[in-house]
């Protein structure tokens, strides 16, 4: 399975693992699948950071280094920006559409525990379960 990581799912397995569920963290540690994230996240934790609604322990440059080394990067390409407006559902949160259209355009699974992304229909999920 290729899995992409949620924003909120990747910042937890790097300050709170205990929030990674059961099965979620199983299939995170099963090295036949691939683990997945998006430039949008690194881009979504730069924005909290800038709002002080969280703290990097280290500067930008060398958190981002750090925290996005164990992934394989899915890019932010035309394709992916185009799908971002053929999705069906409502949901406008930007990061969201995005994170979205690139499971969909590179055929990965959504990891997340945001109960708006679950069950699209559109993209495969995973629940943090």
């Amino acid at each position: 399975m290729k899995i992409l990581l949620d924003t909120h799912i990747w910042l937890w397995l790097i300050n709170e693992p205990e929030k990674i569920g059961r099965t979620l963290a199983h299939e995170i540690r099963n090295t036949e699948n691939e683990c997945w994230l998006s430039p949008i996240s690194t881009w979504e934790v730069l924005v909290l950071a800038g709002k002080g609604r969280i703290r990097l322990r280290e500067n930008t440059a060398d958190w981002v280094t750090r925290a996005t080394a164990p992934f394989r990067e899915a890019a932010v390409t035309h394709e992916v920006a185009m799908a971002t407006e053929q999705l069906s559902w409502k949901n406008r949160d930007p990061g969201d559409r995005f994170l979205a259209a690139t499971a969909k355009v590179f055929g990965l699974t959504l990891a997340t525990a945001d109960t708006k992304l679950l069950g699209l229909g559109e993209i495969a999920t995973l629940a943090n379960r």
